[in-house]
């Protein structure tokens, strides 16, 4: 071959490899696009959305592990634990070793368990811990599941695992990554141990070096509200709506006070001041669902007498999330 002929054959493999890698790499940055978009969408409790914005993705993008996992999500925000549960296993066979993955796929499996048969329950608590504990070993600074596997371990018996003496473990490791929520989680065990100066110490620890204190004057309001101090609860939930207006990553907070007022049957004024602030923040998040927070305030408000305030609010939760059981179940 003269030098002219290979000279134009590598023109010829390096414009064909240009072709192929362009469409390739336009494709990949349009699912990361479409990914994030149905990420911003369950964070504002647009369920409907995110569904199908995931449902649209390119072909490329239709079966990576991070689309399975935020439609896992989305069923968990909707409580559709079945599904939530097929589609975070799908996205651990994807990724096996995504710590992420294992520990959404643990909570909803988690979920379902608490609404199980006792064999079921059996069964599926031991799954639950075996994926936390896979999370965590996968990614020791984790600690969303760090929180999760010491709550486990907390909460069931050594016969599936489970003991006070890991959860402090846990928490010792907690220590390490998050002080704040380490913090939190040794309060609960000591709550577990019955020793409620303990638990009341160390929340008020966790105040003290949480860089989002409003979140944890809600963890104190629950201990408050467990141990019926009822001037204290309603106490710390007005510190955490103080808190939160200051800090507009706290606005989960506002959802938990409001929550908490609630379930105590006070200050529903209050409560729904909290769930409308919260929805008019630009920082809601999948853990407290906006849907979940407009069926609340519906509830709320027909409990005061404003009917035509709460089908607002059903509409609103409906326009969100067509499916969303709760919702549908709800009579005004």
């Amino acid at each position: 071959m003269n030098t002219l002929a290979a000279s134009s054959l590598r023109l010829a493999v390096g414009l064909l490899a240009a072709a192929t890698v362009v469409p390739a790499t336009a494709q990949v940055a349009a699912t990361a696009q479409a990914l994030a978009r149905a990420n911003q969408a369950l964070q504002a409790g647009q369920a409907d959305v995110a569904l199908a914005q995931i449902g649209a993705l390119p072909l490329a993008g239709a079966n990576i592990a991070e689309a399975q996992n935020l439609e896992c999500r989305v069923h968990f925000a909707l409580q559709q634990w079945d599904a939530a549960i097929g589609e975070c296993r799908r996205a651990v066979s994807l990724d096996g070793q995504n710590s992420d993955d294992h520990m959404w796929l643990g909570r909803a499996l988690g979920e379902k368990a608490g609404r199980a048969s006792f064999l079921s329950a059996y069964s599926l608590a031991k799954q639950v811990r075996s994926e936390f504990e896979t999370a965590v070993r996968l990614n020791p600074r984790n600690a969303e599941a760090l929180m999760d596997l010491g709550e486990f371990y907390k909460d069931a018996p050594s016969v599936i695992g489970g003991g006070l003496d890991k959860a402090d473990g846990v928490a010792a490791e907690l220590d390490k990554v998050d002080p704040a929520s380490a913090g939190e989680l040794h309060a609960h065990i000591a709550e577990a141990r019955n020793d409620f100066g303990a638990t009341e110490h160390e929340l008020k620890q966790a105040l003290a070096v949480s860089a989002h204190p409003a979140l944890v004057w809600t963890s104190l309001a629950s201990f408050y509200r467990h141990r019926k101090r009822w001037d204290e609860m309603e106490s710390a939930v007005k510190s955490a709506e103080s808190a939160a207006s200051r800090d507009k990553h706290a606005a989960i907070a506002l959802y938990d006070g409001a929550g908490i007022l609630i379930e105590t049957s006070r200050d529903p004024d209050v409560a729904a001041r909290m769930l409308e602030s919260y929805l008019s923040s630009q920082y809601k998040t999948e853990e407290a669902p906006a849907f979940e927070a407009h069926l609340r305030l519906a509830r709320l408000k027909k409990q005061m007498g404003d009917m035509a305030g709460a089908k607002r609010e059903l509409a609103a939760a409906l326009e969100l999330a067509h499916d969303y059981k709760p919702a549908l179940d709800f009579r005004i």
